[in-house]
């Protein structure tokens, strides 16, 4: 059954692969004919739409059937319609770094092999009418609705979340507190809602049928497919996700051993449930949430199952919470990289809030065609996001990235400790539970550094580590908790020593506020002053210096009087050398501030890896700059296909003349840079950890 599992899996891969974008037609104007599916995202720079294409009108042009594109035009991109248009579409391609959210895997499980910008102006077509257009119309109704009642507020988004699944309204502040509190679960709509709304439903189902039975079908089985058609349009009306779907099959199941009069135990219908969803949706296993729901609900069945007598309702109760817990340590630690202390609590206050009274109440307030209900459920909003931001002050505990083998040990622990009481040796589980708290994150050896160079997307950001100290180069533009925090949780790294910002541009300081909010820096360095982001800071100058457990830093630029306008110029320029090896980390110095550094400085510039000035904009990077510095290994930190046309080819052409091996984090995602002693390692993620799922 495996070798079938896999070999099904292998062949749902290899088909999605054969109809993937050709590269040859990536980036050029395709017109087509498709139907917008799910919700219309807006955004600052448009409408993110989902499209399931109809048809290809361009001769010869391979395209994916369902592709993500921003239409920066401000049209009636209303839900279930149907257009013509021009667009240009390009591999699915997100910034790739070891730890955090990853979108790529996420894009690939959602069946989106490419995205891209639509040109110009799209013609409508009309309104498709096959049955998910149908129901994204109703959705798109309904968060109407909910936005015209209670306007742009945050129990909007959530009551919007609750009943149609969508959660673009949720405010990333509240999704932080969500995360600090292990509730982001409440706020998808899950398996628990889906069978909360099929359980009120058989129950209501139950009073009516008993006194009004059917003729032809027996009283229990009227009930369990009136549950089963209510969880049917929950889930539906919830975009079909994967724990909505866990739920439906294993109700349907139940459904089916009714029908068949067969009895199952609990797992055989769990595994039914599984099988189900996996069958009709392989790529399913990408999603953090199969293995939740899924691994949570066994848990569940486990803690009470092989008991001489069902346990009580409030032992019930206090065993399922012990086994979520305790089950949900090694998942939360490998997908997340945080254990929420606080969860436990959270959860037993937060779910019969949200499952019990804010998510029946919220269909209910959409389904009636009055205002007061929805202010109700607004008001019961309010107060959830009032103790969720009381509890979110609570500690979270971070866990560093570990590897895959003290994560299975640590799974085979939680399920050893939840086992039933009769199985010897329990306590035994603590010990192999102890590996993933005590684990700490390798670190180089004294005389040693190692960089990396992280994925920010058209930015810059790089981690420097050495025996005992840490260096943050940068930040990037991006939110700090999409990329940078969650690389330095992944690394242990929960205090800077050191915080230097190059200069004031949004690529190279922009996420420095809430890096500081976050991580204690023990020193902040900047190259201008409107860099300090309000704290007390040291300006960069030339011949500053220091030693790190064997590794010196050296300050080279700004110089005292920079006569070039503009903030590039005032970049701070560092040197880490080793015994034997160097690096260089150059900011976005032009050419001119180069030769400045040539004449002043010499041969000392010498490196063994130069970080390129300017994400390798044609302006820096000079034939002379580069003769002096001579790199074995040249790095450009860019944004792939970035509007700059960076890196620029002359610049490509002079490093591979100066004899220089290039590595780019548009091409190989996030870069680690290791230089030992009397060796330099250097490797791309995107290499480290191919996929076939990833860009390449």
């Amino acid at each position: 059954m495996l070798i079938t599992g896999l070999a099904y899996a292998a062949a749902c891969a290899e088909w999605r692969m054969a109809h993937a974008l050709a590269a040859s037609w990536e980036m050029k104007p395709l017109t087509m004919v498709g139907v917008l599916r799910g919700l219309p995202v807006k955004t600052q720079e448009g409408f993110r739409i989902l499209v399931d294409i109809e048809r290809v009108e361009t001769p010869g042009a391979q395209v994916p059937g369902r592709v993500r594109l921003m239409a920066g035009k401000p049209q009636d991109w209303s839900a279930g319609s149907r257009w013509h248009m021009r667009v240009k579409l390009r591999a699915p391609r997100a910034t790739a770094n070891p730890y955090g959210f990853d979108l790529e895997p996420w894009l690939w499980a959602q069946g989106i092999q490419a995205s891209g910008t639509v040109l110009g102006t799209a013609e409508k077509l009309g309104d498709a009418q096959d049955l998910l257009a149908w129901v994204d119309r109703l959705r798109a109704r309904i968060a109407a609705r909910v936005a015209r009642v209670l306007g742009d507020t945050r129990a909007a988004a959530l009551i919007t979340a609750l009943t149609v699944g969508e959660q673009q309204g949720i405010r990333r502040e509240d999704w932080r507190a969500f995360s600090r509190t292990g509730v982001t679960h409440l706020v998808s709509i899950s398996g628990l809602h889906i069978g909360m709304v099929a359980g009120l439903v058989a129950m209501l189902a139950r009073r009516c049928l008993r006194r009004h039975p059917p003729r032809r079908l027996p009283v229990r089985l009227a009930v369990a497919l009136c549950a089963l058609a209510a969880a049917g349009a929950y889930a539906l009306l919830a975009g079909w996700s994967v724990p909505t779907r866990r739920t439906f099959f294993m109700l349907a199941v139940a459904c089916l051993l009714l029908l068949w009069r067969r009895a199952l135990s609990a797992f055989q219908i769990w595994w039914l449930a599984l099988s189900a969803v996996l069958l009709l949706d392989p790529f399913a296993v990408f999603l953090p949430g199969l293995w939740l729901s899924f691994g949570l609900v066994a848990a569940l069945m486990l803690v009470v199952c092989a008991r001489r007598r069902p346990p009580n309702k409030w032992r019930a109760l206090c065993l399922g919470q012990w086994a979520s817990m305790v089950m949900s340590l090694a998942p939360l630690s490998g997908f997340f990289g945080a254990l929420p202390l606080v969860s436990p609590l959270a959860n037993v206050l937060a779910i019969p809030w949200v499952s019990l009274l804010l998510a029946p109440l919220s269909l209910l307030a959409v389904v009636l065609p009055l205002d007061a209900p929805l202010w109700l459920a607004a008001w019961l909003s309010e107060s959830f996001f009032l103790a969720i931001e009381w509890l979110a002050r609570a500690p979270v505990l971070v866990m560093p990235g570990m590897p895959w083998t003290i994560l299975a040990l640590a799974l085979l622990g939680s399920l050893w400790l939840i086992a039933p009481a009769g199985m010897p040796g329990r306590g035994l589980a603590v010990m192999l539970l102890l590996p993933m708290f005590s684990f700490t994150a390798p670190r180089p050896a004294p005389g040693s550094v190692w960089l990396s160079v992280l994925d920010v997307g058209q930015g810059l950001s790089v981690l420097v580590r050495t025996a005992r100290h840490t260096l943050l180069y940068d930040t990037g533009a991006m939110a700090a908790d999409s990329v940078v925090l969650p690389q330095l949780a992944g690394r242990g790294v929960s205090r800077l020593d050191m915080l230097m910002l190059s200069h004031h541009d949004s690529d190279h300081d922009g996420a420095a506020s809430e890096i500081l909010q976050a991580v204690p820096s023990d020193a902040l360095w900047v190259g201008q002053a409107a860099s300090a982001v309000g704290r007390r800071a040291t300006l960069c100058a030339s011949g500053q210096q220091w030693r790190w457990d064997g590794v010196g830093f050296e300050v080279l630029a700004p110089l005292a009087q920079v006569p070039l306008a503009g903030n590039n110029p005032r970049s701070c320029v560092l040197r880490i050398a080793t015994t034997h090896e160097a690096a260089l980390l150059a900011g976005d110095i032009p050419a001119e501030v180069e030769a400045t550094l040539v004449a002043r400085h010499g041969a000392r510039l010498a490196s063994t890896v130069l970080l390129a000035p300017h994400h390798g904009s044609q302006t820096s990077s000079s034939a002379l700059f580069l003769r002096t510095v001579a790199p074995r290994w040249g790095v450009i930190s860019a944004g792939y296909r970035n509007r700059y046309g960076h890196p620029h080819a002359s610049v490509l052409e002079r490093f591979h003349a100066q004899g220089a091996q290039v590595a780019r984090t548009d091409l190989g995602g996030a870069l680690e840079i290791r230089l030992d002693e009397h060796a330099v390692e250097m490797s791309g993620l995107r290499q480290r950890s191919a996929r076939y799922w990833r860009a390449r």
